[in-house]
């Protein structure tokens, strides 16, 4: 049996639009090109300095396509990329389990044992096989809750 793991999203192209979009192709094939608003992903000042100077138009795939990169600039990891094409295309709520796990750096499996599920549950959770049941989200807040508070 092969083992169930989060899938790695990584960028296959990206084309700059006008500032600050990108139109973003994710080496899945499956999943469509989508336009991404990279304003809450860069500082103001560094964007502003992107979009006057005219560099915004110079961004390329990083290394092995884990990020988006402006040479001498700014590099936006595929995995913030990734967040923001959640909320674009409808996903808020599995953005925010993922924002949860990435938080607090919990694996799929410690995940399931703080949340009391299976690993592979948290894993049909996490890569978008199934949708995220609204209880699993506020288990998530109470779970951090008590984090917080211990």
């Amino acid at each position: 049996m092969t083992p169930i793991t989060d899938k790695m999203h990584t960028v296959a192209s990206v084309e700059t639009l006008k500032p600050p979009m990108l139109s973003v192709v994710w080496s899945d094939s499956l999943l469509d090109s989508v336009d991404i608003d990279i304003t809450p992903l860069v500082d103001r000042e560094t964007l502003r300095r992107l979009c006057d100077d005219g560099k915004f138009a110079t961004a390329v795939v990083g290394d092995w396509g884990h990020s988006v990169v402006w040479p001498d600039e700014v590099e936006i990891g595929a995995d913030q990329l990734w967040l923001e094409y959640l909320s674009v295309s409808g996903q808020s709520d599995r953005r925010a389990f993922l924002e949860w796990r990435l938080r607090h750096g919990l694996s799929l499996s410690a995940s399931a044992a703080a949340l009391g599920l299976s690993r592979r549950a948290v894993a049909y959770y996490s890569n978008g096989e199934r949708k995220i049941p609204r209880p699993i989200l506020l288990a998530c807040r109470g779970w951090e809750a008590l984090q917080l508070a211990a």
